[in-house]
């Protein structure tokens, strides 16, 4: 070997070193005999270093996985006897290998056995367990095997190809059939041997019996000997978490219903006997969330059967079941109120199904009332943050219990669905004693009671929002709990999720502003004030901004006595921040675009007159435009680049706040009845001279076309006269990304104003095109991903535009170009359909045609188009699905397909029985199709119903792929 190379396989090793070792880790791969030289080195010890043994596994490994089937009967033998050298060494070792080694080496020995078992190696176990025996460093080794094989085997994380899958199969049946009892019969000894001097290794031992046991004869191991081992092990204490885990696996296993329910009773029993149900003296947090995990196991198992005796109608049975149930109810409810939320929420499924159960049954008894609101109370106790959450950085922890506190509120919808009215009363209850006292109540427990509040909305949904009409004992009780939320005073309470929790739950009920809309100023008050918009806390000020436009929105008419007043509060809050003032704004730019919208909402909203509005949208507009002009010539002159980018965000930023208001109007209509076009159009001709700015292009271009989209919709026809010249600008020297964000623009005033916009089209036509194409074939480095994405993204917006263009009936901006440019467009569509496997493409490509040949297909259609159909469009209707690349199994190639059969029928269409003939005698017989079959293929192209051929294609092709 050489030795240099190998030097490079320790991790600390500098990096020639360890390139080296990886160019000869690969050259070892190819070469025809190295991995006899590394089967040798491990038979006999050759090298101490770990990294090096572990790199002759590799090689091995290697050899096995993708070329074993080369090597002969001698080779093959020579590597079973290597691994069995191997580990007989491992029990004279004075020291054992790593763990790292000896689990590669589990490795290598299980792809040993998928490859030979059922060949070359039926005695696989056997002769491995006659090597270990009973000696420890050997039944660790047997177990790590174990474990790989089930990896191999079951895995749910690897995905299979079908063959493996029927390998797998094959080689599991093979098992039980031919060892598996041995195999149970050597854990038992190990069990036995090992449970009170090595409890690694019986914890070993444990996981694979849990592993083994969701594929094997359940009464190998269901039976008396083993499972009272396993409650033997459950109470001592290194030993317990395992045979937890194993006794889950053991309660998930399929079976039938009664056995099920029997199985899980007598564990119960035992498990009772044992102590193990009495919670309160156990602080083992990490057994008891194993434990926690095992009854849930329980629970869900003795629901299956009952759910399955219900449906056979066995109803005696299904009621022994549900005693079952019922009497592991109290255990789930203190493993449920359990501090350690991960024992909390490892339970919880249990009780999901529970609530299921209780929802389908017709009345309930007293015990299962008392049961239901126990749930309900254990909810509400465990929704409660506690004292160590950091609201200011929020970490790990925190994360896991928003997730924890998603599957409580699952839940609480569950109650609801069971008991809405005991719901209501117990939220009711807790909300009205926690607000009666909210300044001397812990930030908690104010916090969780305003949360369910707001809960109550989706667990007692309702249409529209409509919480406070209809149902009248729910609407008063809703109507009481509101009206004590905006007057008692708590928004204002010193802690962020209680002051977050009270603005949330006040937009989430606007609609109660309708029905006591005295209760608005008080509310938009905390908006703008220090609770809200003005809070000390940047993310209650960022998260209010967003809320605060949702409430104006839906608040809508009532608003009107506010307007002014509001729009002089949050005049501050409107101040675009320049990059030189390093003066920190209460709201980042994101934040203000809600505070731009709402004020536009307002405005747009309100009861004044058009003269009015327009004055307020001035005013709101001009010191956006004022400030655009002074930073846009402040970024001509900037010489440093991050200034440059701080002066283009900016710029940016004031384009997006002018955007956003016009979000108020939804169409032109009021952009006119409010008397705003002006304003509009003067911020458009403010925000075009940026596109010429040949610094930061990509910022200020984005700006600047989203703008335009806009004001497409608000000012429609108005916008006209400003498109050419900005198109002009923003084809100059583009990338791939500019002319894919591009092409939209232009299909929108395509789609929107079609013939008003032919001459204009006409006229951008080939240039747009020449800058396309002009990207499109810029030469990329072979392996750069991101330059091949961005250039299939222009390939689809391109033939996107020539859809728009077909499609709406605007052909003519194609037909008045230059023969050959005509030509070169034509030949490009023929390309997409054919020579690029992207099946979207495809598609676009084949709607493309279909249209055109709707359109000049006909007898008075352009001279030579006809030509073109049968030399270029009927070929690419064949060639593209006879490619290998043409996947007939992916849903969006099927539908490029089905346009291909649309393309076929057009043709078809309007060309007559000579496209019959012309498939019929010449084109179809020169890609040698039987007679046969293109007298078939005629026919269902002649079915006046179109799925007909659409189905016959897809037929045509798989057939006639290899």
């Amino acid at each position: 070997m050489d030795e240099q190379a190998l030097l490079g396989l320790n991790p600390n090793a500098d990096a020639d070193f360890r390139q080296r070792a990886l160019a000869y880790f690969e050259q070892l791969k190819i070469s025809q005999d190295a991995w006899q030289v590394c089967a040798e080195a491990l038979a006999q010890s050759i090298y101490s270093d770990d990294h090096i043994k572990f790199f002759c596994f590799q090689v091995l490994e290697h050899q096995i996985k993708f070329k074993y089937s080369e090597l002969t009967e001698v080779q093959q033998q020579l590597i079973r006897e290597t691994v069995i050298t191997w580990l007989q060494a491992q029990m004279l070792n004075p020291q054992p290998e790593k763990t790292f080694i000896r689990n590669k080496a589990a490795q290598v020995f299980a792809l040993l056995f998928v490859t030979e078992y059922l060949t070359k190696w039926p005695k696989f176990f056997f002769d491995i367990l006659s090597v270990v025996d009973l000696n420890p460093r050997g039944v660790d080794m047997y177990l790590r095997i174990l474990m790989a094989v089930d990896a191999e085997l079951v895995d749910r994380d690897v995905v299979h190809t079908s063959e493996e899958a029927r390998r797998n199969t094959l080689l599991k049946d093979t098992m039980r059939e031919q060892c598996i009892p041995s195999l149970v019969e050597s854990w038992y000894q190990i069990l036995q041997n090992y449970q009170y001097t090595n409890s690694e290794l019986t914890c070993q031992c444990l996981e694979v019996v849990g592993a083994y046991v969701s594929w094997i004869d359940l009464s190998l191991i269901a039976n008396e000997r083993f499972i009272n081992m396993l409650l033997g092990h459950m109470s001592v204490e290194v030993l317990r978490e395992e045979a937890c885990d194993c006794l889950f696996e053991i309660v998930n296993k399929g079976m039938d219903p009664i056995d099920k329910t029997k199985l899980v009773e007598s564990l119960c029993q035992v498990l009772q006997s044992a102590g193990l149900f009495s919670i309160d003296q156990e602080d083992d947090v990490d057994f008891l969330a194993r434990f926690s995990k095992l009854v849930n196991g329980m629970g869900q198992a003795l629901i299956a059967s009952w759910t399955k005796l219900v449906k056979n109608g066995d109803m005696k049975s299904a009621q022994d079941t549900l005693q079952a149930i019922e009497a592991k109810v109290a255990l789930m409810l203190q493993l449920l109120i359990h501090e350690d939320d991960d024992i909390s929420s490892n339970i919880i499924g249990f009780c999901y199904d529970y609530l299921h159960i209780l929802k389908q049954l017709s009345a309930l008894s007293d015990q299962q009332k008392a049961n239901v609101e126990a749930i309900m109370l254990a909810v509400m106790k465990k929704l409660t943050y506690d004292e160590e959450y950091n609201f200011e950085n929020e970490g790990e922890d925190e994360a896991m219990f928003v997730e924890y506190r998603k599957q409580l509120k699952l839940l609480l919808d569950r109650l609801a669905q069971v008991s809405p009215e005991l719901l209501l009363a117990s939220v009711r209850r807790v909300f009205n004693t926690t607000l009666q006292n909210w300044q001397t109540t812990r930030f908690m427990e104010v916090e969780v009671a305003i949360r369910l509040l707001y809960m109550l909305a989706e667990a007692l949904p309702v249409s529209h929002g409509a919480h406070f009409s209809g149902d009248v004992t729910k609407a008063t009780a809703l109507q009481d709990m509101m009206r004590t939320l905006v007057t008692s005073g708590v928004s204002a309470y010193q802690h962020t999720s209680v002051t977050l929790e009270f603005f949330e739950t006040v937009v989430r009920y606007e609609k109660f502003f309708a029905v006591e809309p005295q209760h608005i100023p008080a509310v938009l008050m905390a908006f703008l004030d220090h609770r809200g918009l003005r809070h000390t806390s940047p993310k209650v000020r960022s998260r209010t901004a967003y809320l605060f436009s949702r409430f104006v929105k839906s608040l809508n008419k009532q608003m009107n006595p506010f307007i002014e007043d509001v729009l002089n509060r949050i005049q501050d809050l409107l101040e675009l921040s320049p990059p030189e003032n390093g003066y920190q704004a209460l709201l980042s730019s994101d934040d203000q675009l809600f505070i731009y919208e709402t004020a536009g909402v307002l405005i747009v909203n309100s009861e004044y007159s058009a003269e009015r509005k327009q004055v307020l949208m001035r005013n709101l507009l001009t010191p956006l435009m004022e400030k655009f002009k002074v930073l846009l010539e402040k970024l001509m002159m900037a010489q440093d680049e991050d200034r440059q980018m701080a002066l283009a965000d900016c710029l940016n930023h004031a384009v997006g706040f002018a955007s956003r208001t016009s979000k108020a109007f939804s169409n032109k209509q009021t952009v006119k009845q409010c008397g705003c076009s002006e304003v509009y159009l003067d911020c458009l001709q403010t925000f075009l001279p940026a596109l010429s700015c040949p610094l930061q292009k990509e910022v200020l271009r984005s700006g600047v076309r989203t703008f335009l989209h806009r004001m497409i919709i608000c000012l429609e026809e108005e916008v006209l006269p400003f498109i050419p010249s900005a198109s002009e600008h923003m084809l100059k020297d583009c990338e791939a990304k500019d002319l894919q964000e591009f092409i939209p623009l232009i299909n929108q005033i395509t789609a929107k104003f079609k013939t008003q916009v032919s001459p204009f089209l006409q006229q951008m036509f080939m240039p747009l095109l020449h800058a396309i194409f002009e990207v499109l074939l810029l030469p990329a480095e072979e392996n750069d991903q991101s330059a091949a994405l961005e250039k299939q993204m222009l390939r689809r917006s391109y033939f996107a535009f020539l859809q728009t263009v077909t499609g709406s009936g605007m052909s003519e901006v194609i037909a008045n170009q230059s023969a050959e440019n005509v030509e070169r467009v034509l030949f490009t569509v023929i390309q997409g359909a054919v020579d690029y496997p992207d099946p979207i493409a495809q598609k676009t490509c084949f709607i493309i045609l279909s249209k055109l040949v709707e359109l000049w297909g006909g007898k008075d259609g352009p001279a030579g188009f006809a030509d073109f159909v049968y030399k270029h469009i009927v070929p690419a209707c064949f060639l593209a699905p006879l490619k290998q690349t043409f996947d007939l199994a992916d849903a969006q190639t099927v539908l490029a397909l089905s346009e291909c059969a649309v393309t076929l029928k057009t043709i078809h269409l309007k060309r007559g029985p000579e496209c019959i003939q012309y498939l019929q005698q010449e084109y179809l017989p020169s890609l040698q199709v039987a007679p046969e079959i293109i007298q078939e293929f005629c026919q269902a192209l002649q079915q006046p119903d179109a799925k007909v051929f659409k189905n016959y294609l897809k037929v045509f092709f798989q057939r006639a792929k290899p």
